[in-house]
């Protein structure tokens, strides 16, 4: 049923206006935007539609397609919905936004979300955006995707109990087809970098064990980083861990642990290779690009320890593909996806035998999607 159609069956009315935010993949610079790094998301066609219409009442009303789940938000007490088992991602942008001065106004919304949840491509951050994005226009409010962006992370991060860094909600927001976004997560400043694949596209594998940030060691790798962040600001004086130079981090290793050393060379390490992929995009050099990935994924395995015998699963299969340039794992890890760089032309015996291979090791079949890049926000009418 189109989504025009299951908002009228559950609302009683017509929809006024439909939006959309993209879910995103991270092609590289994992686990650096909450260390001030540089990071290369890019927008996918995977989306959160949401139909809106202003209902007369001071209550958000909000509802989706494929769960049953339905949710009333009083928006004089939007801070009274932190337990919700649904709807908490959407009381919570509402909840920052009225901090920071937006005119909110009642309305029902239904939810439509492709991009799959748990997946590592930011299903939260599509949602949170496209909330933010709703409410600001059902409101009348001046829209800055920049601005919603860093609202959306706000929710996260003080609502729903994840200390997540920036690049989501930005690359839902601000994407741009054909292009992948360079950001710099410490000032905000981003250009956008043309993602022509020529002969190949992005392949994202799914290994289909869901993760929970809140739950997860995603929480614990940030209070390493920010330990080791301290410990090397006693003789280094910088800001954040991805500004220091690899050379100092060397120099000054025994100040850390060796846990500790292992997360800030993560980190030190990814910084550079955001740098180097960049350069190989703009010389049209995917191999050495691929190459790159596969680096990452070796260092996000070793050192950050955060992907686990499922990603490593698909990663070690993808790599050894001989139409794959290079692969690693997206997202925050613990589960979710890949992302692989493979031919078009081996594109369908690429899922056949890394999918064969996958389900021989872990024992369930992972999920393929190809990737397009898409624009972030979305105004459909």
């Amino acid at each position: 049923m189109e989504l025009r159609e299951q908002f009228k069956e559950i609302f009683g009315c017509e929809a006024e206006e439909v939006y959309s935010a993209a879910g995103r993949v991270n092609l590289i610079g994992e686990h650096v935007d909450y260390c001030g790094g540089q990071v290369l998301p890019a927008a996918l066609s995977l989306k959160c539609r949401v139909a809106v219409r202003k209902n007369g009442t001071n209550f958000m009303r909000v509802a989706a397609t494929d769960i049953p789940a339905r949710a009333e938000i009083d928006l004089d007490a939007t801070e009274n919905y932190k337990n919700l088992k649904w709807g908490n991602y959407q009381a919570g942008v509402a909840d920052e936004m009225k901090k920071a001065g937006y005119r909110l106004v009642g309305c029902d919304i239904l939810y439509d979300c492709s991009v799959p949840f748990g997946s590592g491509l930011s299903s939260s951050a599509a949602i949170e955006v496209a909330t933010a994005y709703a409410l600001a226009r059902t409101g009348g409010n001046y829209v800055d995707k920049k601005e919603l962006a860093v609202i959306s992370q706000r929710a996260e991060n003080n609502y729903c109990g994840v200390n997540c860094g920036i690049m989501d909600q930005f690359a839902s927001a601000n994407g741009k087809r054909g292009h992948a976004v360079l950001l710099d997560c410490a000032t905000l400043d981003f250009e956008y970098i043309p993602l022509d694949l020529k002969n190949c596209v992005l392949v994202l594998s799914n290994c289909n064990k869901p993760h929970n940030l809140v739950e997860s060691k995603y929480n614990e790798r940030r209070t390493e980083v920010d330990s080791a962040l301290k410990l090397l600001r006693k003789q280094i004086d910088a800001n954040d861990l991805a500004h220091i130079q690899p050379y100092l981090l060397e120099e000054h290793r025994t100040l850390l642990t060796p846990l500790l050393y292992r997360r800030a060379h993560h980190v030190v390490s990814e910084c550079d290779r955001v740098r180097r992929s960049v350069e190989a995009l703009q010389d049209g050099d995917l191999e050495r690009f691929g190459r790159i990935l596969n680096e990452s994924h070796k260092s996000l395995k070793e050192d950050y320890e955060v992907t686990g015998k499922e990603l490593d699963a698909l990663a070690e299969a993808a790599q050894k593909h001989p139409e794959c340039l290079g692969s690693r794992m997206t997202g925050a890890g613990f589960g979710g996806c890949t992302v692989s760089l493979v031919r078009k032309t081996g594109v369908e015996d690429f899922i056949a035998k890394v999918g064969k291979e996958y389900r021989e090791k872990i024992g369930y079949d992972a999920s393929f999607y190809v990737a397009e890049v898409s624009e972030g926000i979305i105004d459909e009418g």
